[in-house]
């Protein structure tokens, strides 16, 4: 009762195969391939941007600039 055969692992995906026929098999499996693609690309990104220097801040757009600035101070409060 520890494993399984060979003959159970065929029969379970015998199952697999009847019940979501091969096409929805094949674009799940493209669709996971280019997920983990996606996934090594940000990666490697993220790294060699990371080590070469920081990024800069993004500048604050304004939408109203001729309009009147006034400002709103907020103190932020945590629940208790």
């Amino acid at each position: 009762m520890g494993s399984f055969s060979i003959w159970h692992w065929l029969i379970v995906l015998l199952i697999v195969v009847m019940v979501f026929g091969t096409k929805k098999l094949k674009n799940m499996g493209s669709d996971l391939g280019g997920a983990v693609k996606g996934f090594k690309d940000g990666m490697r990104d993220g790294s060699s941007s990371a080590d070469d220097k920081p990024a800069a801040p993004a500048a604050q757009v304004t939408a109203n600039a001729g309009a009147d600035k006034t400002t709103i101070d907020v103190e932020a409060r945590t629940k208790s």
